[in-house]
């Protein structure tokens, strides 16, 4: 049986999400005020609503307890986001995730008790960052104890190299994910590459381990 999830707030960003989770063939109800923005994604999803999501009889109505998990992406009006999210605790969904939109609307989103909190622009803002400071990273996902996992291009010195002689565990304290090999214009994913396995030229590295170490790694072999 498909997963089942419901996105409330169909801009840009919940969009997004509500597209990439069909994608993947979960059940998807898309809801907005705006019947607009709901017909320009009824074709992705399983189910579009127009309807007020601060009303609890409206999701009542849409069975919203029974998803495995509701994302909550208004964007600029908060006070909608926050009785959004009462509404669905009251109505005991089983997963919550709502947007925040800078550290004020974290900090209410955590005193009313939400434990999943998106912040879109801060992490594109970190990624940002790191690509400016390291450069060949791509793309880092910021975990806590300070450890990330990342993409990133192939140093040159690590091009004709096995894994194995590479050593990203033994010699830089790190885990390689999986490699992203360039065939026909676009990377595609190597599965779980062996220690025989050596890096070509245009290869994407994707590894796990503390920022520190990720970029020793990077400086050294650039």
């Amino acid at each position: 049986m498909a997963d089942k999830f419901a996105v409330i707030g169909l801009g840009q960003f919940g969009s997004a999400i509500a597209k990439k989770l069909a994608e993947k063939g979960a059940e998807i109800l898309a809801i907005d005020f705006d019947p607009d923005k709901v017909e320009s994604i009824r074709d992705y999803v399983t189910y579009g609503v127009t309807l007020d999501a601060t009303s609890r009889p409206a999701l009542e109505s849409q069975n919203i307890a029974d998803m495995d998990a509701v994302v909550v992406s208004i964007g600029q009006n908060f006070e909608c986001t926050m009785l959004t999210v009462v509404q669905l605790q009251s109505l005991g969904v089983k997963r919550l995730m709502a947007r925040a939109q800078g550290e004020t609307q974290r900090r209410i989103l955590t005193k009313l008790g939400v434990e999943e909190i998106l912040s879109p622009e801060e992490e594109v803002g970190k990624n940002v960052a790191e690509r400016l400071l390291t450069p060949g990273m791509l793309m880092a996902v910021q975990l806590p104890d300070n450890y990330e996992i990342v993409e990133v291009e192939a140093p040159k010195s690590t091009v004709g190299r096995s894994l194995e002689d590479i050593g990203l565990t033994k010699k830089y304290k790190l885990s390689l994910i999986t490699l992203l090999r360039k065939t026909n214009g676009d990377h595609h994913i190597l599965g779980v590459p062996e220690d025989d396995t050596v890096v070509e030229p245009n290869d994407l590295m994707v590894v796990f381990g503390t920022t520190k170490d990720v970029e020793r790694f990077i400086h050294i072999n650039a």
